[in-house]
This record gives structure tokens, sequence and C-alpha cells, in this order.
């Protein structure tokens, strides 16, 4: 007959093209997926967790707060914290700067430390140039070693130690203390405290001469 060629549509010239595709395309898959068969590197299996952390945190920036009420602040480059090991602790291997404030939110007292570990999340200890600055009771500690012990209300370390007051300076080898410094027991201390220029006209320490002879 004399009827015209029908030429292909649109729609199967797509799938045609579609199918040339790929068949060209899934035997280059194939071999890509033959040639990387092999199992991607595995680290070894984990026999114990205590030595790795459950949590790693960078840039901390933490409040810790008591009934409601803001309490401390602790800053720390890096905080990891250990659940399997025995008691559980805290790191903080790159140094820490803590913060105490007062009913008003205002900080009145100043830790830093080089390192520092917390266990069972009451036993503070305190390593590497430490100093602390009370500005309430206007002390100031130095040492490289302090330990905190929040459920006894203590500070004791077994380290030489400087604390300065107004009123007094003390250096010793191993002391402790209440939580506020007021009762302090120190070892092979030395130290220094200022008196007051006695008044000439105060006579309580003078004796009473003897009586002359009959």
């Amino acid at each position: 007959s004399n009827r015209p060629l029908a030429l292909p549509t649109k729609k199967y010239q797509n799938n045609s093209i579609l199918k040339r595709l790929f068949n060209y395309i899934l035997p280059v898959l194939a071999l890509s997926a033959a040639c990387t068969s092999e199992a991607p590197p595995m680290g070894e299996n984990i026999e114990s967790r205590d030595s790795m952390p459950v949590m790693t945190t960078y840039g901390v920036s933490k409040l810790i707060s008591d009934s409601g009420v803001t309490r401390y602040k602790v800053i720390t480059e890096e905080w990891r914290v250990f659940d399997k090991t025995h008691p559980q602790r805290q790191e903080f291997l790159k140094g820490i700067y803590m913060e105490r404030y007062d009913d008003n939110q205002n900080a009145n007292l100043h830790i830093t430390a080089d390192t520092a570990y917390c266990f069972d999340q009451n036993l503070w200890e305190l390593r590497g140039r430490v100093y602390v600055d009370d500005k309430v009771k206007q002390m100031t500690y130095s040492s490289d070693v302090l330990f905190w012990d929040m459920r006894k209300h203590i500070f004791y370390a077994d380290r030489p130690f400087i604390i300065d007051e107004p009123t007094r300076h003390v250096e010793g080898t191993w002391f402790q203390s209440d939580e506020q410094m007021k009762t302090l027991e120190v070892k092979n201390s030395s130290g220094s405290m200022p008196f007051k220029d006695k008044d000439p006209n105060d006579t309580t320490d003078q004796q009473t001469p003897p009586p002359p002879p009959p």
C-alpha cells in the first residue's frame, strides 16, 4: 500500500534510549560491585568497656543546681564520662574551671586545675596547678593536688600547699578542713600570723611587784 511508514512515538523513543542506557550501565555496576566486594575494615572487638567513655563532650559550659537553684558552673575543654568503671568517674584531662554562686547568683568561689576527676559524682580530685580563690573568706589555696569530698563536706590534700588569708599564712605537707576552712588540721606546718602592737597603757600582762620587805 501507499500508506506512509509510521515513525516511533516520542514515548517509544524514550523507552528505547532508557533500555540501551540500562543495558550499558548494568554491566558497569556489576563490575564495580565485584571490585569492591571486600568487607570494609573493622576495628577489633571490645571485650571490656572499662577503658572507653560512654560520653565525650567538647567545649563544655555546665550549670549545676541544687533544689532548683544554680550553685556551680563548670567550664572545660573536654569532658569524658565512664559508666563501667568501679567507681564510676568523670575526667577533665584538659583542665577545669569552676565557680560557686551564692543565693543572689554572685560568684564567690573560683577553682582552677590542670586536670580533674570526679568519682561517683561525689569525690573530686584536682591535680596540677590547683588554685582556689574564696571571695567570702578572702582566702586563696595553691598546690598541685586537692581532694573535695562533697558527701563528707571536707577538703584535704597530701602534698605541699599554701593557704593565704588576711590574718594568717599557712604552709604544710598535709591538711584537712571543712568546706568553709574554719577547722584546719595541718601536718609539718609553718606559717605566720600578724600581731597587734602592744598598747603602752595596757597593763594586763604586767606583774604586780612584790611588797617591800618588812
